[in-house]
């Protein structure tokens, strides 16, 4: 207890400076991309050859119900949960910095 209480600065500028870092590496690793890369584009080439080719044949299938709204769903709440860890990180850090730089009055 006494070490924490004699390196409480370092501690505190440390944990800070580890979470703003935290907070930055999640919000670039989890950002989305803004372009589609040479296999997405023939995924979804593929994709298209295929529902062409699904779209005229003449055997009865029965349709498969279509499930693309719940990963989407799934999709869009896991961006929300990375940015809300980002923003989470990114106050803790800078309310560790403040914490850190604040002098106590000694009486």
């Amino acid at each position: 207890m006494e070490f924490f209480l004699k390196h409480k600065i370092i501690i505190l500028r440390s944990l800070g400076i580890i979470m703003l870092l935290v907070g930055f590496a999640v919000h670039f690793w989890a950002a989305p991309k803004m372009g589609m890369s040479e296999n997405e584009i023939a995924a979804a080439n593929v994709a298209r050859m295929e529902a062409s080719v699904a779209g005229h044949s003449k055997s009865a299938k029965k349709a498969k119900p279509d499930m693309s709204h719940f990963s989407k769903s799934l999709t869009n709440a896991q961006q929300q949960r990375a940015k809300y860890i980002t923003i989470f990180a990114m106050l803790l850090g800078i309310l560790f910095l403040i914490f850190s730089f604040l002098k106590k009055e000694e009486s």
